[in-house]
């Protein structure tokens, strides 16, 4: 497979983790800088000017099935634009190794987050479980002692 090929596959891919709202740059820019042999500036470019059409294409598919709140948007956006000016500046300074770094650190935080969010969800379950079985042993020896 030529780089060109990989770079088409996995931009498709980011796209349609993109679409669904669960950034596409978390598996495209690892793809790019692996499979791809892409510097981290030229991957993380690329996932940005993916990320424009992406988003606009995304944005009008979720408005139209109604899942798009302006409201609660706005501040969101607005706090993100400032994010994305500060990172773009740091990004200059920064070197392709640093870069790197912090994407991986990010990728690992999120691992992490989302690891014990999964535990915590399977903790909670199973003690939901514990408390209706316990609720039915005494709807049970109610029922008995009558």
């Amino acid at each position: 497979m030529t780089a060109e090929q990989i770079i088409i596959a996995v931009s498709a891919l980011g796209g349609v983790i993109g679409g669904m709202g669960m950034g596409g740059g978390t598996l495209l820019i690892p793809l790019l800088t692996l499979c791809a042999g892409l510097e981290q500036h030229l991957a993380q470019a690329i996932n940005l000017m993916a990320f424009i059409p992406m988003s606009l294409i995304a944005l009008a598919i979720h408005k139209k099935n109604g899942y798009v709140c302006f409201k609660h948007a706005a501040p969101v956006s607005a706090v993100a634009l400032v994010g994305a000016i500060g990172g773009s500046f740091a990004a200059r300074y920064a070197g392709g190794y640093q870069l790197k770094a912090c994407f991986g650190a990010f990728l690992i935080a999120l691992g992490i987050v989302q690891a014990l969010k999964i535990i915590k969800a399977a903790v909670d379950k199973k003690k939901a479980a514990a408390v209706a079985r316990a609720k039915n042993a005494e709807i049970s020896e109610v029922s008995v002692e009558r």
